[in-house]
């Protein structure tokens, strides 16, 4: 097997484990790393073999991208203090406690190499937490935390990692040359990401088309990314910009709906294939990880046991009277931000902190060598801890975090939900009802097409929350879903024999495929509209 048979195989795995997945009930990250272990462990499956440098800006644009167009640029500035003591305070105090134990543990690590340590096993992964987090019915305020946290942590540990390992390459290290630093990425990144959200949005309404807009959109993370990296920006930053940017209401074009669809299905393809040949590929990584330091279990496996219950105990640690303080200020002062409302949701949100992608990412990254020629200090031990440390988060909280959501009977508030889904179908029926009218103040309509457009814009409402009209109008509306239904399934019956018939035609002799396929397309188009 090569390395591009291994890549199909990763692939293949990542469509396959997701059904497999919600029907065992193990989300499909774990079940990708434990495929990947599975793999390596085969005589004839090879070694990976990708270049440090490029494992970063291919493997974090997309899935940060993703991830950020499941969220909200309010959300964020709703929760900025939860963000900010998870994401900021959180990661470079899990950093300085890792560094401190993995220098005491590691005899030749060094202070740099310690804190690049403690940097890359400091952010809890976000597409691992919102992926098995999300399927277990957790509340939304839960969830919003991770997504925040798991982002913005990435932006923080990344720039900590990047000043260690200068430092470590270097030899030298400067206090204000780090801030300096840190202030001019963050700068640069911010910059980069508007500019780039910008002219991506202007870009994609001259394309129009929807299949450009989304390959435009395929292309957006990268260029953000590597744009920022080559200006001294965090590229990590600068995605979070640029996506939020682009999913923001200005950028939105609330009519384009096939450009939404077709976007939104793509980047589900996107997001599930780069996320299982990520996960897959730490499990592969094992081999290459084990190999260097077989000799040494007596000395590394120690320290990665001790950074492993670093990690984890820091976090409880520090979300406790965080959460607390939260709660304090929330009553106090009636902030609308999402925190953790009592232990049970704060011990859950402690333990969905599992370290994935973003962190064997960066392990991988460390360069190989220093200036001057040398080895870069302890890099085999820097990988196996690491790797030890997402393996045990990953593998064994995520496998139990299910378990612990059920005993602490931590729900989504489904009441609430409703409730918030009731109001907007009414105002979804009121604005509908407030255009006709000026649609009426214009136009001569006839009675007849009045009072169905009127049926209609209460339609609208009523099929997103039927709870919001009476029992009679109710009724009638399901009367007249149900009749339309019928219709749209006799339509469709209809469609499916003419798009049958043209399938065989395009097959007969002297018939011209693309003739046949623009027809087929007015068909499906036809369909998709029923």
């Amino acid at each position: 097997m090569d390395q591009l048979a291994l890549l199909f195989a990763l692939l293949l795995g990542a469509v396959i484990t997701v059904p497999l997945g919600d029907r065992i009930g193990l989300p499909s990250p774990i079940l990708m790393t434990l495929l990947g272990g599975v793999l390596a462990l085969l005589p004839f499956v090879p070694d990976v073999e990708v270049p440090p440098e490029f494992i970063l800006p291919l493997v974090l644009p997309p899935l940060l991208y993703a991830t950020v167009h499941r969220t909200s640029w309010r959300q964020f500035a709703a929760n900025k203090r939860p963000i900010f003591l998870l994401a900021v305070a959180l990661v470079f105090v899990t950093t300085a406690v890792v560094a401190a134990v993995s220098n005491a543990l590691v005899p030749g690590l060094g202070v740099a190499g310690a804190v690049a340590l403690g940097a890359l096993v400091a952010p809890p992964d976000p597409v691992a937490a919102t992926t098995v987090a999300g399927r277990l019915g957790l509340p939304r305020r839960l969830v919003s935390i991770l997504e925040g946290e798991g982002l913005f942590n990435d932006v923080t540990a990344i720039t900590l990692y990047h000043v260690a390992i200068v430092a470590a390459v270097t030899g030298t290290f400067s206090v204000q040359g780090a801030v300096g630093e840190l202030v001019l990425s963050g700068v640069v990144a911010i910059i980069v990401g508007l500019a780039l959200g910008w002219a991506a949005n202007k870009l994609a309404g001259y394309l129009g088309d929807a299949t450009l807009q989304t390959g435009l959109s395929l292309l957006v993370p990268f260029a953000s990314y590597v744009l920022a990296e080559e200006l001294k920006g965090s590229g990590v930053l600068a995605v979070l910009v640029t996506a939020l940017y682009l999913s923001s209401g200005r950028a939105v074009d609330a009519d384009d709906v096939q450009g939404r669809l077709v976007g939104q299905s793509f980047w589900s393809i996107v997001d599930m294939l780069v996320t299982g040949v990520a996960f897959g590929l730490i499990g592969l990584e094992l081999a290459v990880v084990v190999g260097p330091v077989s000799g040494r279990w007596d000395e590394l496996l120690p320290a990665a046991l001790a950074v492993v219950a670093a990690v984890v105990v820091v976090r409880l640690v520090w979300l406790l009277p965080a959460a607390w303080v939260a709660r304090r200020l929330h009553r106090r002062r009636d902030l609308d931000e999402d925190i953790p409302l009592n232990w049970r949701e704060t011990t859950v949100v402690w333990w969905a902190g599992m370290r994935g992608v973003a962190s064997v990412a960066l392990a991988l990254a460390v360069p190989l060598h220093v200036q001057g020629g040398g080895k870069f200090p302890e890099r085999e031990a820097i990988l196996f801890i690491a790797f030890a440390v997402v393996l045990a988060t990953l593998v064994l909280q995520g496998l139990t975090l299910p378990w612990l959501v059920k005993r602490l009977h931590v729900r989504a508030d489904s009441a609430a939900e409703r409730e918030q889904e009731r109001m907007l179908a009414l105002r979804c029926a009121k604005a509908a009802r407030e255009r006709l009218r000026e649609i009426q103040a214009d136009e001569d309509l006839p009675e007849e097409i009045a009072e169905t457009l009127l049926r209609r814009a209460h339609d609208v409402g009523t099929r997103i929350s039927p709870d919001i009209v009476d029992e009679e109008r109710r009724e009638a509306h399901f009367g007249r879903a149900a009749r339309a239904k019928k219709v749209h399934r006799l339509s469709n019956e209809l469609l499916s024999a003419a798009r049958h018939e043209v399938v065989a035609a395009r097959g007969e002799p002297g018939a011209d495929p693309d003739v046949c396929d623009r027809v087929l397309h007015q068909l499906d188009l036809r369909s998709f509209r029923i």
